[in-house]
C-alpha cells in the first residue's frame, strides 16, 4: 500500500468513529421515545392507520407484522414494474418489465439487497424508480434497524412478554432518522453536481467525435461476410450522446444511507450524475457505515453498558481494517501477464477502476460496500485481481457483520457474540451468559439457524447453477473465474448485498427466480430466528454478575469474537473459494 492508501484509510476511520456516538445517542433516544416532538407527531398517524401505539407485541406478532409489511412491499414493487408503461412520469416510454425480472427486482428491493439484473436508465420509468425502488430503500432499511432494536430490547428487558411495537418502530426510524438525513444528503449531492429532475433524456453534441467499426448489413438486415466467412465492418462516427435524466439525488441519498446499493444508472456510483466528485465519493463511503456503526453505541446505551457497544464496534473495526488493507494492497499489484508485455508494475491494476478516483478509493469502496450489505460500486469487481476479488467475497461470507447493513450487521454480530459466549462457557464448564441472560438450548438452536441458513443458500444455489444448463449458459468466462462469478452472485443474493462480478448474464428466468428465492430466504431466514431469540431473552430474568461471569466488554472477548466470526463465518466457504479466486490467482502467476 502507498501513502495515499494509508492516509485515506486513517481519515475514513477517524471521521467514522467520531460520528458513531452522537448518531448512536440520537437513534436510542428516537427509538425510546425520549423526544417530545416524536410522540406528538406520531399520534395523528397512528389514529389514521388504526394503530394502538401503546400496545406492544410478543415476538411472534412482531415477526408476523414484519413479514406482512415486506410481503406487501414485494407486491407493490412488482405491480408498479408490470404496469409502468401505462403509468405517468415515463417520458422515455419504458415498456413493462418482464415477469421474472419484476419478481427478482421486487424481492431484491424489499429485502434490502438491491440486486439489479437490468440497466436502471434503460428499464425503469421515473415513477417506478421513485415510488417502487426509492420507497423500498427506506422501508427495507427501516426493517433491518427495527429488528436489531427488538433484539437489543430482548437483552435490556427481563421477565417481559413483549419486544416492542413493529409499526411504531418502523414509523420512528423512517420519519425521524432516514427521511430527514436523506433530505439533507440529497441537497448536498445536488450541490456537488448530481441531477434531480423529471426531464426527458437529452441528446447532446460531444466535444470529440467517436470513431468505431460496426458490422455491415445487407438490404435484408443480415450480416455481410467476406469469402473467408468473416463479418465485414465499416467505419462509423458518433457526434452525439444521449444523457439519461431523472430524480437521481433523492434515490442516491437513501441508497447509500440505508445500505441499499441499487443505482439509478447501470454504472451505479461510478456514474458522475450519481457520484460527481471526490468529496461526494468520500461522503458516500462514510454514509454506508454511519448507521451500522452508530447502532453499536445505541446497543450499549440501551442495555445500560456502553462498553458492550464499544467492544462490538472494536471487533467490527479490526475485521474491517484487515479486509481494507488486503483489498487495496492486492489491487496495487499489477497483473503479471501485463508486466511481461512491458506495462509498468507501479501502475497497479487499473482495469475496471473509475479513473476519477483510482485504485485506493476503489479498493476501499469495494471493502466497505461488500462488508456493509450495500452493493453500490465505483469499480468493476469482475476486473479485480483474483485475490482482490476474494476480499469482497470474504466480506459477504462473514455474514456482512463488518459494520454490515443497517441493523443487519449488528444483529448478525450479536448472533456471533451469543455463539462466542456459548463456546467460552463450554471451555470453562459454566452455563454461558451474555449481558446477564443465560444462553440455553433454545437460543443456540435459533443461533445455529441464523448462522447456517445463508451458507446453505449460497453453496446449494451455486451448485445448482453450475450443474444446470441454464446456469452455465450465463457464464461468459469459463473456468475458475466463471465459477467465481456464480459464487459471487449467490453470495451477494443470500447475504442481501446486491453487488456483482457482472460478467455473469443473470437477467434470465433461471437466475431471476433462483436468486430471488435466495434473497428472500437469506433475509427472513435470519430475521425470524433473531426475533425468536429476542423474545426468549426478554422473558428471562437478569442474572447478577459474579466472579465466574465472562466480561464481554474486555479485549479478550473482542479477540474471541473476531476469532469466532472468522472460523465459523468463513470456514463454510473455504472449498468454494479455493475453486474460484484462489486457483485463478495461482493460474495467473503460472501465466495461464
Amino acid at each position: 500500500m502507498n501513502s495515499h492508501a494509508w492516509e485515506l484509510l486513517v481519515l475514513y476511520l477517524t471521521v467514522l468513529l467520531l460520528t458513531v456516538k452522537p448518531m448512536g445517542i440520537y437513534l436510542a433516544m428516537v427509538m425510546e421515545g425520549e423526544f417530545a416532538f416524536v410522540r406528538k407527531t406520531e399520534r395523528p398517524l397512528y389514529r389514521l392507520c388504526g394503530i394502538r401505539a401503546e400496545e406492544e407485541m410478543g415476538w411472534l406478532k412482531y415477526t408476523f407484522a414484519i413479514l406482512l409489511f415486506n410481503a406487501l412491499g414485494v407486491l407493490a414493487v412488482y405491480a408498479l414494474q408490470r404496469l409502468q408503461a401505462w403509468l405517468p412520469l415515463n417520458p422515455q416510454g419504458m415498456t413493462n418489465v418482464s415477469p421474472d425480472s419484476a419478481f427478482n427486482t421486487a424481492v431484491s428491493f424489499a429485502s434490502n439487497t438491491n440486486w439489479q439484473g437490468y440497466g436502471g436508465e434503460s428499464t425503469m420509468s421515473y415513477l417506478t424508480q421513485m415510488l417502487a425502488l426509492t420507497v423500498q430503500n427506506f422501508l427495507s432499511a427501516a426493517t433491518g434497524i427495527v429488528v436489531v432494536i427488538a433484539l437489543i430490547r430482548g437483552f435490556a428487558r427481563h421477565t417481559a412478554a413483549s419486544i416492542g411495537n413493529a409499526w411504531v418502530d418502523l414509523t420512528r426510524i423512517t420519519l425521524y432518522v432516514l427521511l430527514p438525513i436523506s433530505i439533507v444528503y440529497a441537497v448536498f449531492l445536488v450541490g456537488q453536481g448530481s441531477i434531480q429532475n423529471f426531464d426527458a433524456y437529452k441528446d447532446v453534441t460531444t466535444m470529440e467525435v467517436t470513431k468505431y467499426d460496426t458490422p455491415k448489413l445487407d438490404a435484408a438486415g443480415q450480416l455481410v461476410k467476406n469469402e473467408k466467412g468473416v463479418v465485414v465492418t465499416e467505419p462509423t462516427e458518433a457526434k452525439t450522446q444521449t444523457l439519461a435524466m431523472g430524480p437521481v439525488a433523492s434515490q442516491e441519498a437513501i441508497k447509500m444511507l440505508g445500505t441499499n446499493g441499487g443505482g439509478f444508472f447501470n454504472a451505479n456510483s461510478a456514474h458522475p450524475f450519481e457520484n460527481p466528485t471526490p468529496l461526494s465519493n468520500f461522503v458516500q463511503m462514510l454514509s454506508i457505515s454511519l448507521i451500522p456503526g452508530a447502532l453499536c453505541f445505541t446497543f450499549g446505551r440501551m442495555v445500560g453498558d456502553t462498553r458492550q457497544g464499544w467492544a462490538v464496534l472494536a471487533a467490527m473495526t479490526i475485521l474491517f481494517i484487515g479486509l481494507a488493507i488486503a483489498a487495496m494492497a492486492f489491487e496495487q499489484q499489477a497483473n503479471p501477464l501485463l508486466t511481461q508485455l512491458g506495462v509498468d508494475p507501479a501502475l497497479g491494476n487499473m482495469e475496471g477502476k473509475e479513473a476519477r478516483f483510482g485504485i485506493a478509493e476503489s479498493g476501499l469502496f469495494a471493502t466497505i460496500t461488500t462488508s456493509a450489505s450495500c452493493g453500490a460500486v465505483i469499480a468493476m469487481h469482475d476486473s479485480f485481481m483474483p485475490l482482490g476479488g476474494l476480499i469482497p467475497l470474504i466480506g459477504m461470507h462473514l455474514g456482512e457483520v463488518v459494520f454490515g447493513g443497517v441493523g443487519t450487521g449488528l444483529y448478525g454480530m450479536l448472533v456471533f457474540a451469543i455463539l462466542a459466549v456459548f463456546i467460552s462457557g463450554l471451555m470453562i464448564g459454566r452455563t454461558p451468559e451474555y449481558l446477564g441472560k443465560k444462553i440455553e438450548t433454545y437460543e443456540m438452536k435459533m443461533t445455529s439457524i441464523a448462522i447456517l441458513v445463508t451458507p446453505l443458500l449460497v453453496l446449494v444455489g451455486t451448485a445448482i447453477a453450475v450443474i444446470a444448463a441454464d446456469g452455465r449458459a450465463g457464464i461468459a468466462n469459463p473456468g475458475a473465474h466463471g465459477f467465481s462469478e456464480i459464487l459471487y452472485a449467490f453470495s451477494s443474493a443470500a447475504n442481501n448485498n446486491g453487488s456483482a462480478f457482472a460478467g455473469l448474464s443473470a437477467n434470465t428466468p433461471f437466475y431471476n427466480t433462483l436468486l430471488g428465492l435466495a434473497m428472500w430466504f437469506g433475509r427472513f431466514g435470519v430475521i425470524v430466528p433473531v426475533l425468536a431469540i429476542a423474545g426468549s431473552l426478554a422473558a428471562k430474568k437478569r442474572l447478577a454478575v459474579t466472579e465466574g461471569t465472562l466480561p464481554t466488554h474486555s479485549p479478550l472477548f473482542v479477540v474471541l469474537l473476531v476469532g469466532i466470526v472468522l472460523l465459523v463465518g468463513l470456514l463454510n466457504y473455504v472449498p468454494a473459494l479455493a475453486l474460484g479466486p484462489v486457483i485463478e490467482q495461482l493460474m495467473l502467476f503460472a501465466a495461464h
